[in-house]
């Protein structure tokens, strides 16, 4: 079981990630991403941070954690070099802050994000059929959130993406120790947001690919 979406205190989160990486190890997780906060301000602070995390985490832990970054209310502009920038530095997990329907996200986001090459689209609230047709192309994962408030649109980006073959990605975005909760906690939010079983486990083939990629 994977979550490539989590927060620590290098941005909002609660938990250093060295607490974020144990109580995703006790929940039963495989492997994990930490993807704080960026935008041209900070990104090479917390990149140097949970570069230096991860490569100091035991390799013979049974949680494996990649350096992640989640690209956040940046200008459209913005998406194509933060991304290359955070690709060079070795951050293997590149998510990007989509158009929930909860926070004051600039209109095209969603799609300078997939143009740009992010590997994840968190949370992209009322994604067109442009944008997922995009996604697929691009072989971008789209996000089905337990997170409160960007979950509203769950059911939205499940029937689109089912529609347009995309593919998907369960995660918890984390913040706080109560938003992480157990593997099959996280599979019920896929099957309420009209996911079927069949679903859930082509997902997890597929994220075991994503996992396998990302830690070569």
């Amino acid at each position: 079981m994977y979550d490539f979406h989590c927060h620590s205190i290098l941005s909002d989160g609660e938990l250093l990630p060295a607490e974020i990486a144990r109580r995703f190890e006790e929940k039963g997780y495989k492997a994990i991403a930490i993807t704080d906060h960026v935008d041209m301000s900070n990104i090479e602070h917390v990149t140097d941070c949970l570069l230096k995390f991860c490569s100091a985490w035991p390799k013979e832990a049974k949680l494996k954690v990649l350096p992640g970054v989640e690209l956040t209310h940046i200008g459209l502009k913005e998406f194509k070099p933060l991304v290359n920038l955070a690709r060079k530095k070795g951050i293997k997990v590149i998510v990007g802050h989509g158009e929930t329907l909860v926070e004051p996200i600039i209109k095209g986001t969603n799609s300078a994000a997939l143009e740009a090459g992010v590997d994840i689209l968190a949370h992209p609230g009322l994604i067109s059929a442009k944008d997922t047709q995009l996604a697929v192309n691009k072989g971008v994962l789209l996000e089905i959130t337990s997170r409160k408030g960007h979950s509203l649109t769950n059911g939205h980006v499940a029937k689109t993406a089912k529609q347009f073959g995309a593919k998907l990605v369960l995660d918890n975005d984390s913040h706080l120790p109560t938003d992480i909760i157990s593997p099959n906690e996280l599979i019920d939010v896929g099957l309420g947001a009209g996911l079927d079983k069949s679903d859930i486990d082509q997902i997890y083939k597929n994220l075991t690919i994503f996992l396998a990629k990302k830690s070569a």
